[in-house]
């Protein structure tokens, strides 16, 4: 097996990469076949050798090769070469004597003739084998070697070109391009001249060089300023204000490679070299100036004829005649003896005529649609483009192709943030940075010169008067010929044009700085770009550089008449040079002695090859003196064409003949398919390949057609398409909808002849290298092909609808004549009767038809390949992709012609208003087809089915249906019938009667179709009954003229959507059967403020119904419940400045049918008031408390928002009355005052209090037996609290009323309520947390006890209540959060009156109640309050529960309480306030317990424990500090009972009285510890002993707030510990918090 396949690739190899030899064009040559034991790739040739590439990477050599030193240095065959390393050979290429390769590690191999250095090797003048060639830029910190892509000969220099696209050159003479003239340049140096540009290949003559240059796409725009230099950021012009003269100058001269300045002398360079200028200062007469110049950096020359150097010095002085435009560089850089005396016919003689200059410039920058706009903005322009060409107006330019929609200064601004698609045409933006993947280049729109000019008869006309024009315009200049643009765009377009002055300040002022710079994308390289120049140096005196003279140029410079041509190919012979355009036309200039140029004449520009119609050159090959060319003729195979000098045997050499036009070589289709050609010297080499099971033929037809068709295309564009745009009758015919359509069509044509092109060249490549076909771009890049077509076939396919096509037919007629000649020319048509419509139609419907050449060619190559290999596949899958588009294609335009037919025969007017260019008729049914149900006898019922509507025409109106909210279904029933169709849309419903089952059938399958295709269907046999659309309501209602987008279901909004009205509201959110339900978004504006009112919550039935959130344009906020659009419920009001809590007025409480009614807080910041109490009707009405910032406390009763009835009233210093009010604050009535050192007055009190208050009545000294004032009696009860909250949260859990419900259904609410949560909380930007997640997924399962709850089933309810109310979407999180924030509300700021500490801490015990309340509706289980859970067995050693439920009975196990289970959940929030209330109401007493505390830890422990009468016993000896034993002295102070004290100091850390007994227990055995360690294990308390150690314990501890903390204590313990141990162990040390306010310190 392995034998035979490699016999087949051995066999294989022997079919391809064939090559022949031969020289001259007779009959009589029989070329001769190179044999080589491997196919060869490549080859080069030189004068007398040649190099041949195999495809396994080894280089041969054959000819004359004397640098061998060796008996073979004449090679009659190939000799193999041999490289250092045994690297693979990728690239060669042959000089005249030398040779030059490239390997796989990017190194040049040079060797051969080196007497002028060009191979890069010293001091060695034959270099025999291939050798290195170091080329290290040393630019780079640290330098890098240089990658080398590609390499090529002349006669005495080297050219490289580097993997950045740049130029590196060594050897000898002017072709070098370098800034030096030092010879020979052996190591390698940067064409510096061309920096910055992208070069795209090199290629040397004997004397000269060439260089390809990517140029920018026309139309681009960038940030970059016109005046200065995009390097050195110098200024690119200057302005010299003369007496009667103005010198505006561009010797800028840039010292970093491209604009160079030398500004010592002031002078500028014609060369912009230093060594030039130098040479320029020494010269004297004009003459010896430039025959020095030419000796000394071109050796061997010889000097320019007296005629030329005169004619080249008037032309380097100053015109005398006045001209629109001059610019004065060139007399800058003469010498003085050289200048001539400007006088007054200056075109500038005053200020104001320089003033008119900038102004036009400006002008004509804005009037090209920002055309001079530079791209890159580290690029510089060129130094040889003229200010003049810049600037120039050419009243003979053809027109740009007109744009969809003027360009305005947002534009302008927009240009780097918009894809090309998305401008106007004619002025793309090109950033191929922006077109992510696709490699087509789509400012290829007709704005002329475009390269395919030369296929109008006209265009060859133009390029002999440019050709005359360039040649008669010869200049002396050696770096700046000015020459005038035939096309108007003759600006350099490698690098960035320039501003006028006037546009850079424009751009300045429209905000240019948003505007992006881009280079040449990654993209780029998956195509070949048709947007190039060709740049040439060297030696001209044949012309060869096409600069239209016989001069030399020492730098690179462009050819001007080369823009716009396409080049995608440039060869060099000896002294004359060819390009080969994207277009299969060649040009060539220079040397035409032989007739080696195709013509007749000789010529200093480039001219056309002339050669025979329909043969398209795709490859050519220069030699010495002969061309030859590679192209399509009638066949697929390639066929050869010979120009040039002829070579017979024995015929004598100064008597050669030649042919000066394309000869046809007879012999070229022996050879086979013939991929390249080469040349060199007098021979020529052919690279065939034998058509090996049909894959060679197949590629040759797809590129040949290919070919063929850009050309056809590029014709039809700059033939047709540019012309029938530039006429203003077009406009006119064709009216504004169907000529933006047209422009359309032209603009989408554009694109698809470049990228066509840009194919048709890749396919060049391809048929010369690899022909891996995986590698191929129609199976690579099908996308882009796909896409391209299919931009180009949608609005083709609307021009077509719109009667384009007839109305375009009389501009057409204008243009090219009745019958269209042209166009039938161009279409091929053998039939002469063809209307002239349908000869537009099929020219602009032809490139659809090459969607099927692409698949016919893939099903033919699939033949050549295995059907399992990988080739199969892919080549059988883009044949899939490319028969399917060009079915869609054809049934597209069998739509747009059904349409076109519709709307030209329908006799309905009233309709033409629905006729739009994407809109396609599907089926139309006639008079009795369809029925309106219950329609009159005489009715006239049309329905109209388009690809998006439903169209029902009756008399003259219509109805419109859009398809997307359309639903259609059967009808049977017995008012109906079994022909009956349902049809609903969002606004009405009706029902049509079909003539005949099978005209139902046929419309009931063609609506869902229809709808289903709207939809964005996959061929489903009825579209979703739930979907997606956007909807505009017209009919009377609460939806009339809004918009909705969303979910819909049966014709009704259903699921998320966005629904807004004419008049500003939006509702973002839930629908449900037509009406918002579910959580939403809604704005209102209110035009009175001119704001928006917003509410974000809960809906059902089209109402606000549920918790939300409110924001008032009058800046109030309401946070709360609503019901029918009302605030119901709980809620918060904020009003205010900022409508925040900390900086307003906030209202929390209970709202009924949107006013505050039941019980309520209200903070009034403004007063320093806080109310809390009842209200009814937006008033203070009923029981209520207010305290004030200033300490006052009231009481009693409210009505109608005012103080009246019964109340208390206290002061900060305990002043009180309890009486009647009036009014807030007024006294009106009788009463009880009572002053703080206990006297009173009872009787009649009138007056203001705080003011003058008068008394009628009895004062009272204070009696033995009067109680205090009860504080609280006249305040709300606990129990009424906050009512509207717990009855929310039993309404979420599916409770009417408290405590009646099911138990399953509120867990499965709760399940229902996190899930739902989640998945909100989801798709908020706000990403919960992963533990949060987890932590919501475990609250969903529902918790499974039955029957009484067990100690395991105890801890788990109350682990599960932790975590339930940790967060607020659990109904018991946000139970207990809104507890907490109303809390808050109540007791922090001016609640915090000491007043308020019996309310607050009864509030919290109402809490604990009811909350157990929901607990226990959860867990039915759990044992009321008080209740006991013994403890099971296998739990006894359990310690996850609190010991603080634990039992003091002989039975152990746990009491149920509130407060056990919940204030460890619920006080931990509220310890704040509500300790602050503590610290307060004990403030005095707290005052004399520290007072004592700071006495008392004066002293020394002995001294203190004396003090204290702690018996002897218990005084510690010694105590152990840092682990060592010290004793106890009468100075030792804070060592005894060191760790007891450190423990009760934690009291202060603890937050429940659990653990704040815990903590006195902890204390308790410190204490007991230590005593046992003295006096023995057997000791036992007596309470005599125990207080006073535990009395010392305490002042040594200094808990601050210490009577605080006893009251918290006292107030929230659990009953069941207050008679145990821990009861007595808490009495003590209250006992200790009184005995220390009562000792006496004056001792101490």
């Amino acid at each position: 097996m392995e034998e035979q396949r490699s016999s087949e690739k051995e066999k294989t190899s022997r079919e391809r990469g064939l090559l022949y030899r031969w020289q001259g064009y007779s009959c009589t040559v029989n070329p001769e076949k190179v044999l080589l034991p491997r196919p060869v790739c490549h080859a080069a040739l030189g004068i007398s050798h040649g190099v041949l590439l195999t495809e396994d990477g080894l280089v041969y050599s054959f000819g004359d090769l004397y640098w061998r030193h060796s008996s073979r240095s004449q090679a009659l065959s190939p000799v193999l070469e041999g490289f250092v390393g045994g690297q693979r050979v990728l690239r060669v290429s042959a000089g005249s004597f030398h040779c030059a390769a490239i390997t796989d590690d990017g190194v040049v191999h040079a060797w051969g003739e080196n007497a002028n250095g060009q191979c890069g090797v010293s001091d060695l003048s034959l270099v025999p084998s291939p050798t290195p060639v170091s080329i290290v830029d040393d630019e780079t910190v640290p330098p890098e070697r240089v990658w080398i892509l590609d390499v090529a000969c002349g006669a005495q220099h080297t050219l490289a070109l580097s993997g950045k696209h740049e130029v590196w050159a060594w050897g000898t003479g002017c072709q070098l391009g370098l800034v030096t003239n030092v010879f020979p340049v052996q190591r390698a140096q940067k064409v510096e001249h061309l920096s910055g540009r992208y070069v795209l290949q090199i290629a040397c003559g004997g004397f000269h060089s060439l260089a390809l240059v990517r140029s920018l796409p026309p139309l681009k725009s960038s940030r970059q300023s016109s005046e200065t230099c995009g390097q050195c950021r110098q200024p690119l012009y200057t302005v010299i204000d003369k007496d009667d003269h103005v010198i505006i100058s561009n010797n800028h001269y840039c010292p970093l490679g491209v604009e160079l300045t030398d500004e010592k002398q002031g002078q500028r360079s014609n060369q912009g070299s230093p060594a030039l200028m130098a040479k320029t200062e020494l010269s004297g007469p004009d003459q010896q100036v430039f025959t020095g110049l030419f000796e000394d950096f071109c050796p061997g020359q010889k000097a320019l004829d007296g005629s030329c150097r005169d004619d080249a010095a008037k032309k380097e002085t100053f015109h005398q005649e006045p001209a629109p435009v001059s610019v004065t560089d060139s007399s800058a850089a003469l010498p003085k003896n050289l200048k001539r005396t400007k006088t007054k016919s200056s075109p500038y003689p005053d200020e104001q005529a320089l003033k008119d200059y900038l102004r036009r410039m400006s002008d004509q920058s804005l009037s090209e649609n920002f055309e001079a706009v530079p791209t890159e903005g580290s690029r510089p322009p060129s130094r040889q483009t003229s200010l003049k060409d810049r600037c120039r107006v050419d009243q003979h330019d053809k027109p740009m192709f007109p744009a969809l929609a003027p360009l305005t200064i947002r534009d302008v601004t927009n240009l780097s943030d918009t894809g090309r698609d998305a401008l106007p045409l004619g002025v793309s933006a090109c950033d191929d940075s922006e077109v992510k993947d696709r490699a087509v280049s789509c400012q290829d729109s007709l704005t002329g010169g475009g390269g395919e000019e030369a296929c109008d008869e006209s265009q060859a006309k133009n390029q002999d008067s440019e050709r005359k024009c360039l040649e008669a315009n010869k200049s002396a200049s050696l770096s700046d010929v000015r020459i005038e643009d035939t096309d108007g765009l003759g600006r350099r377009r490698s690098l960035p044009g320039l501003l006028s002055k006037g546009f850079s300040l424009f751009l300045y002022k429209v905000g240019a700085s948003t505007l992006t710079t881009s280079g040449v994308s990654k993209t780029e390289n998956l195509f070949p770009s048709l947007y190039t120049e060709v740049w040439s140096w060297g030696r001209g005196q044949d012309g060869q550089l096409g600069h239209g003279d016989s001069l030399p140029r020492l730098q690179p410079l462009c050819i001007k008449s080369l823009s716009n041509k396409e080049i995608v190919k440039v060869v060099a012979g000896s002294n004359h040079t060819l390009a080969l355009t994207a277009q299969c036309q060649v040009y060539s200039w220079g040397s035409n002695k032989l007739g080696q140029l195709g013509h007749m004449d000789s010529s200093t520009v480039p001219h056309l090859v002339k050669v025979s119609e329909g043969i398209r050159v795709w490859d050519v090959a220069a030699g010495q003196t002969h061309t030859l060319l590679l192209a399509d003729g009638d066949c697929i195979q390639p066929i050869l064409y010979y120009s040039g000098k002829q070579v017979q045997e024995g015929q004598d050499s100064h008597a050669s003949t030649c042919t000066q036009t394309p000869t046809l070589l007879p012999f070229c289709m022996n050879l086979g398919y013939v991929s390249s050609v080469f040349a060199g010297g007098l021979n020529c080499l052919a690279l065939a390949d034998q058509n090996a099971m049909g894959f060679i033929s197949t590629l040759h037809e797809l590129a040949s057609a290919e070919r063929k068709l850009y050309c056809t295309l590029s014709r039809v564009k700059s033939q047709i398409l540019r012309p029938l745009l530039s006429r203003e009758s077009v406009s006119s015919c064709l009216g504004q909808t169907s000529m933006q359509l047209f422009q359309t069509v032209a603009g989408c044509f554009s694109r698809l002849c470049h990228l066509t092109g840009q194919h048709a060249i890749s396919l060049n490549s391809f048929l010369q290298n690899s022909r891996d076909v995986k590698t191929l771009t129609i199976l690579k890049k099908a996308d882009i092909f796909l896409d391209t077509y299919k931009e180009y076939s949608v609005p083709l396919g609307n021009f077509l609808v719109m009667g384009g096509f007839q109305a375009l037919v009389k501009p057409a007629q204008e243009c090219f004549g009745k019958k269209l000649e042209l166009a039938q020319k161009l279409l091929e048509l053998k039939e002469k009767d063809a209307s002239p419509s349908d000869l537009l139609l099929k020219l602009l419907y032809m490139p659809l038809q090459h969607l099927c050449d692409y698949g016919r060619v893939l099903l033919k190559m699939t033949a050549c390949f295995d059907v399992s290999s990988v080739e199969y596949r892919r080549l059988q899958d883009g044949c899939l992709q490319y028969e399917v588009l060009a079915h869609l294609v054809s049934k597209q335009r069998k739509d747009a012609e059904a349409t076109h037919s519709f709307w030209k025969n329908f006799s309905g007017k009233s309709l033409e208003s629905l006729r739009k260019p994407s809109r396609r008729l599907v089926c139309e049914s006639g008079n009795k087809d369809l029925t309106l149900q219950n329609s009159g006898r005489f009715s006239v019922n049309t329905f109209i089915l388009f690809n998006d509507t439903l169209v029902h025409a009756q008399f003259s109106s219509h109805f419109i249906y859009p398809l997307a909210t359309l639903w259609i279904e059967p009808v049977s029933d017995e008012n109906v019938g079994l022909l009956g169709l349902k049809l609903t849309t969002p606004e009405e419903s009706f029902i049509v009667l079909a003539s005949s089952p099978l005209e139902k059938g046929k419309w009931l399958r063609a609506i869902n179709q229809a709808v289903d295709h709207v939809l964005g269907g996959s061929q489903r046999a009825e579209p979703p009954v739930s979907r997606t659309a956007t909807y505009t309501f017209t009919k009377e209602g609460r939806l009339k003229e809004a918009t909705y987008n969303g979910r819909w279901l049966s014709g009704k909004p259903h699921g998320k959507g966005t629904l807004k009205w004419a008049d500003g509201r939006v509702y973002c959110g839930t629908f449900k059967h037509g009406l918002e339900d579910g959580f939403g978004d809604y704005m209102m504006p209110n035009k009175t403020l001119n704001k928006f009112d917003r509410y974000k919550g809960h809906w059902k039935e089209g109402k606000m119904h549920g918790f939300g959130t409110y924001w008032y344009a009058t800046g109030e906020v309401y946070e709360g419940s609503f019901q029918d659009h009302q605030r119901h419920g709980h809620g918060m009001m904020s009003s205010g400045r900022l409508a925040s809590p900390s900086s307003s007025s906030v209202f929390v409480g209970h709202w009924l049918n949107d006013k505050k009614a039941g019980y309520g807080i209200y903070d009034d910041i403004t007063k320093g008031e806080k109310y809390m109490g009842m209200w009814l009707e937006d008033q203070r009405q009923g029981s209520g408390v207010v305290v004030t910032q200033f300490g006052l406390y009231y009481e009693g009763a409210f009505s109608n928002n005012r103080m009246t009835g019964v109340g208390l009233l206290l002061c900060e210093d305990d002043t009180a009355f309890e009486g009647e009010f009036s009014e807030d604050w007024l006294l009106n009535g009788k009463g009880v005052m009572r002053m703080p050192n206990g006297d009173s007055f009872e009787g009649i009190f009138v007056g203001e209090w705080g003011s003058e208050l008068k008394v009628v009545g009895t004062f009272l000294k204070p009696s033995l037996y009067e109680t205090e004032t009860e504080v609280g009696r006249y305040a709300v009860p606990a129990e009424q609290k906050w009512r509207a909250v717990f009855e929310e949260c039993w309404s979420r859990l599916g409770c009417e009323f408290p405590g009646q419900g099911e138990n399953d259904r509120a867990w499965e609410n709760i399940a229902v309520i996190l899930t739902s949560s989640r998945r909100k909380q989801t798709d908020s930007p706000q990403m919960l947390s992963r533990s949060q997640c987890k932590l919501l997924e475990s609250l969903e399962v529902i918790p499974q006890h039955r029957g009484s709850v067990s100690a395991q089933a105890y801890d788990i309810i109350r682990r599960y209540l932790i975590k339930a109310c940790d967060t607020p979407l659990h109904p018991l999180g946000w139970l207990l959060e809104t507890l907490v924030t109303v809390y808050r509300m109540t007791y922090v700021g001016v609640g915090s009156n000491r007043r308020l500490l019996q309310q607050a801490v009864e509030e919290i015990q109402s809490y604990l109640r009811r909350i157990f309340q929901l607990v226990r509706f959860l867990f039915p289980g759990l044992p009321e309050e008080g209740g006991f859970i013994p403890e099971s067995s296998e739990g006894a050693g359990s310690d996850s529960l609190s010991d603080s439920s634990q039992s003091d009975s002989t039975q152990q196990g746990w009491i149920v309480s509130s407060s056990s289970l919940l204030l460890p959940i619920l006080l931990p929030r509220l310890y704040h306030p509500l300790f602050t209330l503590y610290s307060l109401e004990r403030e005095r007493e707290e005052e004399l317990y520290w007072d004592c505390i700071v006495r008392l830890n004066r002293q020394p422990d002995l001294s203190l424990l004396t003090f204290l009468g702690v018996p002897q016993k218990f005084w510690p000896v010694s105590v152990s500090i840092l682990g060592k034993e010290k004793e106890v002295l009468p100075s030792t102070k804070d060592a005894c009972f060191a760790t007891a004290v450190e423990t009760l100091q934690q009291i202060s850390t603890a937050f429940i009285p659990a653990d704040k007994l815990q903590v006195i227990q902890l204390t308790f055995e410190d204490v007991t510890q230590e005593v046992q360690t003295m006096l023995g294990q057997d000791f036992l308390w007596s309470m005599d002993d125990l207080f006073p150690v535990f009395l010392y314990v305490v002042v040594r501890a200094q808990i601050r707030n210490l009577g605080s903390e006893v009251s918290l204590i006292d107030d929230l313990m659990e009953p069941a510990l207050q008679h145990g141990e821990l009861g007595l162990m808490f009495t003590t040390l209250k006992a200790c918090y009184y005995q220390i306010q009562h000792e006496n310190t004056t001792c101490f």
